[in-house]
């Protein structure tokens, strides 16, 4: 929560501007810079505060993105089943024989780095994921008792689907956005060790990595501290999200002992 916290209020805690040469290249931490400075120069901890920031942004929209558009597919092919619920299936897997990475490399090889297009680019590619988990789920709701009542009052696909279906699919779906959160966090992070993430000198986790690779051959630990942040984020999601979880399976009336 504490780095969370840090990275959204980055521009008013940091010590510096992003992009601001304080120093020599990776001088030691001081009381002026307390994580040292990087490759160029720069207040590593500056760096790590808004490079947090723009990662997390980016994985939070490409999550959104991810998560409204498979979850909507899913839940329309398992409603609807039939001829839509095979077409929808049959372009998910058409994608899907490409390997994400791969399909990412192209995609923004050919439309840029942009922002929007990174978000665009990873949350379509990861909806497939969160489409299959989707449909899954609702399939399996849709074959109680109250849908068939719903589908006999003359509810129409819409009202099924959020009245019915949607609240009792969503603790898989909260997993698994949660899930999806880190796998893009993880993928953004990766892009950007590659060179297809964000560009510089805007600041991100996988860049900085990348940027500060070489200070591990003189035993310096400026990569260490983008990496470290990378662990702790994944890691702090994953228990956040099961912790939301066991709060919404708790039987009513219930409380912590």
């Amino acid at each position: 929560m504490a780095v969370v916290l840090a990275a959204l209020f980055a521009p008013w805690l940091a010590p510096y501007q992003e992009a601001q040469f304080v120093g020599g290249v990776w001088d030691p931490p001081s009381a002026v810079t307390w994580l040292g400075t990087d490759n160029d120069g720069r207040d590593m901890l500056t760096r790590l505060m808004f490079g947090t920031r723009t990662t997390v942004s980016i994985a939070l929209a490409a999550t959104l993105v991810a998560v409204g558009l498979g979850a909507t597919l899913g839940l329309v092919a398992a409603a609807a089943g039939g001829w839509v619920d095979a077409l929808l299936s049959r372009c998910v897997d058409i994608v899907l024989a490409i390997p994400v990475l791969i399909s990412a490399l192209m995609v923004l090889s050919v439309l840029g780095t942009s922002t929007p297009v990174l978000i665009s680019t990873i949350g379509l590619l990861e909806s497939t994921r969160v489409y299959f988990v989707a449909r899954a789920v609702a399939r399996s709701v849709n074959v109680n008792p109250y849908v068939s009542v719903a589908r006999l009052r003359g509810e129409g696909l819409a009202w099924i689907m959020m009245r019915e279906i949607l609240p009792n699919a969503l603790p898989p779906l909260i997993a698994e956005t949660g899930l999806r959160f880190c796998f893009i966090f993880l993928f953004i992070a990766s892009l950007s060790f590659l060179g297809l993430g964000v560009q510089p000198p805007t600041a991100d986790l996988g860049s900085m990595v990348r940027e500060n690779a070489q200070a591990i051959n003189f035993g310096l630990y400026a990569p260490l501290y983008p990496a470290g942040a990378i662990a702790v984020l994944t890691v702090g999601i994953n228990l956040i999200v099961d912790w939301m979880l066991a709060a919404n399976a708790r039987p009513a009336g219930t409380a912590d002992l």
